[in-house]
């Protein structure tokens, strides 16, 4: 088990090594309970969770919740109690417990999201004051291009003399701006795509931006990806100066940025809380492992790794611990009457 020192240590390393992570922090609890106000953990986006926030019926909750906070990037206040009530505060979300503990646990779910990382290829004028708009706004940025100063992007977090972006090593951007305006026009797109990003605006003309992609795609490059590169960049607001540019193409990464997180919430399952009596057939979702709810206490069940199961009248029931799945086994009908009335 981490003390919180140690717990603290490991959310600066994983931020310092920009990686996201949810702090789940205990701030309430009713006796009997494992865990005590003040305790921490560190749950990273696959799950893996390091530090003690209580025990069996605890941990699932935290795990499921905390992807979700990852996933929208808000924090979320949970209640883990024996008791479900319908008439909580206003921003607290329920889940049951069944462990013999019995006692209450709110748990704070605060997400550490990595910054978006934004590739900005030249040095032109739009592209100078995209880096400071975008900075603002929460990117951190590199600039590339041959000839690039400390001087011409103060803002960005790293400053590279160079086109040679194809080592994942070095670059690996969620959104790239290729802004050379004239200069090198070919070997930025080349070099855009060289990174893998799926993400590419080019600040160019409609015909220019035509004849660059004939270009590319007789130079070898992917169809599919030259034609999705994002030209004219941006939102259009009659810009014409520089920073009224930048900040029309700023609009646009944004856009596709917040666009990204609503899919990313509905792949992992941002979904309102489980309530008892759900449908206990499994819900697979593609990219994220098959759940299915315990009929006892209405808690998420990864079937992959769900220790506890029960086979009643055909079908696998699976369960969150021991004591759901004795006290189902004991009196299925009890659990599958009530599953049957909430649908």
């Amino acid at each position: 088990m981490l003390e919180s020192d140690a717990v603290l240590d490991k959310a600066i390393s994983l931020k310092s090594a920009g990686k996201p992570f949810a702090l789940v922090t205990v701030v309430r609890c009713e006796s009997p309970a494992s865990a005590r106000p003040g305790a921490k953990a560190v749950v990273e986006p696959d799950g893996t969770i390091q530090g003690w926030i209580g025990g069996g019926c605890a941990q699932p909750a935290v795990i499921k919740v905390a992807k979700q906070a990852l996933a929208d990037g808000r924090p979320r206040l949970i209640r883990i109690s024996p008791e479900r009530s319908e008439a909580l505060e206003a921003g607290i979300v329920a889940f049951g417990m069944t462990c013999h503990s019995g006692g209450t646990l709110d748990i704070f779910i605060d997400p550490v999201v990595a910054r978006p990382a934004l590739l900005i290829i030249g040095a032109s004028p739009a592209a100078q004051a995209l880096c400071g708009l975008a900075t603002r706004v929460g990117f951190a940025v590199t600039a590339a291009f041959p000839g690039a100063s400390r001087e011409m992007f103060p803002d960005a977090e790293r400053i590279m003399d160079s086109l040679e972006l194809r080592d994942p090593a070095t670059v690996l951007p969620a959104f790239v701006v290729v802004s050379t305006q004239g200069k090198r026009d070919e070997a930025g797109l080349e070099a855009a795509l060289g990174t893998g990003c799926d993400y590419i605006a080019f600040i160019a003309s409609d015909r220019k931006a035509m004849k660059l992609r004939q270009y590319l795609q007789e130079r070898g490059h992917d169809a599919a990806r030259v034609q999705a590169i994002v030209s004219p960049a941006g939102i259009d607001i009659g810009a014409r100066t520089p920073e009224e540019i930048a900040l029309s193409v700023l609009a646009g990464v944004v856009k596709a940025r917040r666009t990204d997180d609503v899919a990313g919430a509905t792949a992992i399952g941002h979904t309102p809380p489980e309530r008892a009596g759900e449908t206990p057939e499994p819900q697979a979702r593609q990219g994220t492992p098959a759940v299915a709810i315990d009929p006892v206490c209405g808690m998420s069940v990864a079937i992959g790794s769900a220790e506890y199961r029960a086979m009643h009248a055909g079908t696998i029931y699976y369960f969150c611990c021991a004591h759901c799945q004795h006290s189902f086994e004991k009196d299925p009908s009890r659990y599958l009457e009530a599953v049957r009335e909430a649908q």
